[in-house]
């Protein structure tokens, strides 16, 4: 089971940078633990493919209870993409998605009211440039498939 933050209600914002192909780096704050670095190996899909996002909850609650629910959540954030869209399914109204598994196989999910991320214009995306490359230096060292072989495409 994916751990949802609360319903998402504890992720207060953050930035998740996808213009070097094949890596997502950022930074999330969460309620009860401040911020979090993010390098996720994989891309974002469909319209975001290639960009950098930002977003800010608003139905963001900092509630004690955060800080015990998560206290044994990797930081920094190190795994692979699952799905990070803003249209995660045909059958639903297009909303931020964003689901990762760390490098300890755990399952995350934060799923966002529309409207609470945007992709930035390129000259506040390149703002971000020395904050995303510090990220990804410091990080992809760390990186590695979240996936057995038995459950990937190479069975």
């Amino acid at each position: 089971m994916a751990e949802k933050f609360g319903n998402a209600r504890w992720v207060k914002d953050g930035f998740l940078d996808n213009r070097v192909s094949g890596s997502v780096v950022g930074r999330i704050t969460f309620a009860g633990l401040g911020s979090v670095d993010v390098f996720l190996q994989g891309d974002f899909k469909g319209e975001i493919a290639g960009k950098a996002i930002r977003f800010r909850n608003r139905s963001f609650a900092d509630e004690d209870l955060a800080g015990q629910v998560l206290a044994d959540f990797e930081n920094p954030q190190v795994g692979e993409v699952s799905l990070i869209s803003f249209d995660p399914h045909p059958m639903l109204t297009p909303h931020p998605y964003i689901e990762w598994f760390s490098v300890r196989k755990n399952h995350y999910r934060i799923e966002l009211a529309p409207g609470d991320a945007w992709i930035l214009p390129d000259r506040e995306a390149a703002e971000l440039d020395s904050e995303s490359q510090a990220i990804r230096d410091a990080l992809s060292s760390r990186a590695r498939s979240t996936r057995d072989r038995s459950d990937s495409e190479w069975v």
